[in-house]
Parts: structure tokens; sequence; C-alpha cells
């Protein structure tokens, strides 16, 4: 008709839609939905919309049962909800889902009376991160032997693709450690330090690492760039027991680099 101006939506308009009602963020059925009789088929999408937050919610328990244990089955589930509704799947690999839960639990009013949830989760997270992160040979102590010791300060080492690091306010990791491996949980104090650990993948096995003193400001300063001397440095001021051959050591046993460059030079 002359002068008319309706338009079909597009698909993307379709899709979001879709995907609005199924978080349950819009009631009712998806609009142009028509079942076998004709009808709407709000029942039939309900029954679908249930099994995908189910999924989603299973998925969920089975990235952070350390945070289920912590705050019990039922306020996790409701949590979980809440957190699939505004922040659905963005890729098909289930694999991938679940990312943004820490920093959603950070700001989940209900979850304030327990500050210490979301380096827990972060935690969490980082161990299921590293499951899946591509392979690389760990690079062997003996491969920074070829560098000069007048260059060894240039070092600037590249952290192998599994692994990453937690530094938190609280004793994240003695709480994941004793909900996830003790029958009765120890109880940790609110008075415990904070406490930093790395996670990386050796094979198919995850390790959980506890870092010493200046340790994680050490691989903090490598996991941004900056060269050995520069991050030894950062470490030494910020923990005056802080010892490099310790920490660079123990670092290298866990297999924590996959090789090394020196500043301003190509890749070792």
């Amino acid at each position: 008709m002359p002068g008319r101006t309706d338009r079909a939506p597009s698909l993307a308009q379709i899709q979001a839609e879709f995907a609005a009602r199924l978080a349950g963020r819009e009631s009712g059925a998806p609009g142009g939905t028509i079942g076998p009789d004709g009808a709407v088929p709000l029942k039939r999408f309900n029954i679908y919309r249930n099994n995908a937050a189910a999924t989603l919610i299973e998925t969920l328990r089975a990235r952070y049962p350390v945070i289920e244990r912590l705050v019990g089955e039922e306020f996790f589930k409701a949590t979980a909800y809440r957190f699939i509704a505004g922040h659905p799947p963005r890729s098909p690999a289930l694999f991938e889902f679940g990312g943004g839960f820490p920093d959603f639990l950070a700001g989940f009013g209900p979850a304030q009376t327990l500050p210490y949830l979301p380096d827990v989760a972060r935690l969490e997270w980082l161990r299921h991160a590293a499951y899946h992160a591509p392979d690389a040979e760990p690079m062997q102590a003996a491969a920074l032997g070829r560098v000069p010791p007048k260059d060894a300060g240039r070092i600037v080492l590249r952290l192998h693709p599994s692994a990453g690091l937690l530094i938190s306010d609280y004793p994240a990791l003695s709480i994941w450690e004793t909900n996830i491996a003790d029958e009765v949980v120890r109880e940790i104090g609110p008075e415990r330090a904070g406490e930093a650990a790395l996670v990386l993948r050796r094979e198919l096995e995850v390790k959980v690492i506890r870092l010493g003193p200046g340790g994680d400001i050490l691989l903090d300063g490598i996991t941004q760039g900056a060269c050995l001397a520069e991050a030894a440095t950062r470490a030494a001021s910020a923990a005056p027991e802080f010892s490099l051959p310790d920490a660079l050591g123990a670092l290298l046993a866990a297999g924590a680099f996959a090789g090394f460059s020196l500043s301003n030079e190509q890749a070792s």
C-alpha cells in the first residue's frame, strides 16, 4: 500500500527478542512463533526456556562448586538464575560461559556479606580456563643460562598459555582449599591476610600454587610485560623479604613460562 512504512523485523531483531524472552527479561513467547495448531506456543516455549536455564545453572555449578558450597544450593541457584538473565552465553561453545560470574558476585547485593566470594570465584574460573587453555611446552630454567649476566635484567618472560594469577585481599586460596579438599571445613578467620596464587595446567592436571612474599608482585609485573629487573624491583619494594632467586626458581619449576625475549630484541 502506498505510504506504508511497516517493515518485517530483521534477523538481528528477531534473535534479540528471542534471547530476551529466553533469558526471562521479557515475558511471553517471541513474536511470530506459531505452534502446530496455529496458536502461540507459550507452554512449549516455557518448557524450552526452563530447560535452557537449568542447563546453564548446571554449567555454573560445575564451574563454581566451592561457591555453591559456601552459599548453599538454593542461594546459588537463585543467584545463577539472576546472572543468566543478564549475561546469556555469547558463544556456541558452552565451556566459554560463566567467566563474568565473579564480577557479577562483586556487585550482587545479597552476596555482599561474603566479600571474599568474588575472589574465590575468580580462582575457580582460573582453574577452568587453565584446563581449556592451549598446550605449550613449559620453558626450562636452563633456557635462561644462555643470557649473558649483563643482560639478565632485560629478560621479558612470556607466560604459559594456561597460567593465571589471583591476587586477593582475602584468604581466598585457603577458603577454596578447605572447601574443595576437607571433609570438615576448617574455619578461616577474618584476621587472615590476603593471599596470591598461580594457576596453571601441566599436561592434564590443573595446579594451584601458593605464591610467597613478593611472588605475586613479580608475576603481576611479568604479566604486564615488565622486564625482569623492573618486576623484581616492584616486588622487593612491596615485600622486603622477597628473594628473586627463590621466587623465579619456584615459577620456573612450576612451568609458569613458555619462553622469553630480551627487551628491544627479537623473541628467543
